[in-house]
């Protein structure tokens, strides 16, 4: 790994940003994190992540609607992350880099974000 690399996570439920902020920063990524969409689209332009980890049930913008708005302007990596495991198929072709089922483990979580930040497709 890069030194610093830089992960924000977006997800509206504050156990599972704890959870992950913990997991992610004792592997020695800076993390950042967010409750809701227009605040993870400001905090990409402030604070320049090198990759997202995006919840899609949340409220008033979903996931879809971040991603939708995001790929517009940007090519940053994204990892969409939910309980629903059928949605992955749909983040990609929305596009999402990744996917990755909650409830996941710390070890497995790092193990996508490391494919995807190594991904020659990456910027």
């Amino acid at each position: 790994m890069e030194k610093n690399e830089r992960v924000l996570v977006v997800d509206d439920e504050p156990g599972i940003l704890r959870f992950v902020r913990a997991s992610l920063s004792l592997e020695g990524y800076e993390v950042f994190t967010c409750t809701g969409g227009e605040e993870a689209l400001r905090l990409v332009e402030s604070e320049r992540p090198d990759i997202m980890l995006l919840d899609i049930f949340m409220v008033p913008l979903t996931g879809f609607d971040v991603l939708s708005r995001l790929r517009t302007y940007s090519r940053l990596p994204v990892i969409v992350f939910t309980a629903r495991s059928d949605i992955g198929e749909m983040a990609i072709k929305e596009g999402a880099n990744g996917f990755i089922a909650k409830p996941f483990k710390p070890v497995d979580l790092v193990r996508k974000i490391r494919e995807i930040l190594d991904s020659p497709d990456v910027p």
